[in-house]
């Protein structure tokens, strides 16, 4: 069982004031949605659903639900807390942990992910709030965070690489792994 996380921190690098984790309430809920309808692919931020490509119904549906149910954070009954990415008052995508089970150490294993709207990427955002998780991670007991990407989200490798992670897997037939320890 993964414990409660603390708050999540602010953070202490060049951006810091300006990338903050905000938990996701109704409000920011909506907002968030707005972000990923108009400035990310929805391949990037849900599970392939419903008969068309694309944003849909399912989609959205299934956006809403995931977030509602993070809410209650990792000790809730999905195991999993998610929050809304925020740079200067503004937000630019959401960043999860997920609780997986437990380390052969005995220690919480936990797992991120994150997207962002196109026009935050590359700006340092995600990097940024990797840190941020990482602290949440670390305080709650974890001594490792993993992620999974595929092999063609070259950014999403270089920023885990930027994280001290080791990649694992070929990322087509498995997807790669990262595990960063904390």
């Amino acid at each position: 069982m993964c414990p409660s996380e603390p708050t999540a921190p602010s953070s202490p690098a060049p951006l810091a004031g300006r990338v903050e984790l905000l938990d996701v309430t109704e409000e920011i809920l909506e907002k968030l949605l707005d972000v990923a309808l108009t400035d990310a692919a929805a391949d990037d931020v849900t599970p392939p659903l419903g008969a068309s490509a694309g944003w849909n119904q399912e989609r959205i549906s299934w956006f809403r639900n995931y977030h509602r149910a993070a809410a209650a954070g990792l000790d809730g009954p999905a195991a999993e807390k998610s929050w809304a990415v925020s740079c200067g008052g503004r937000l630019a995508g959401s960043i999860r942990l997920k609780c997986t089970g437990t380390e052969p150490s005995g220690m919480p294993a936990l797992e991120t992910g994150l997207w962002l709207g196109r026009s935050f990427r590359g700006r340092g955002i995600g990097r940024e709030a990797l840190k941020l998780v990482s602290a949440v991670a670390s305080a709650v007991g974890a001594a490792v965070l993993q992620a999974e990407t595929t092999a063609g989200n070259t950014a999403a490798q270089a920023l885990l690489r930027s994280a001290g992670a080791e990649l694992a897997g070929d990322g087509v037939i498995t997807p790669l792994t990262a595990r960063i320890t904390l």
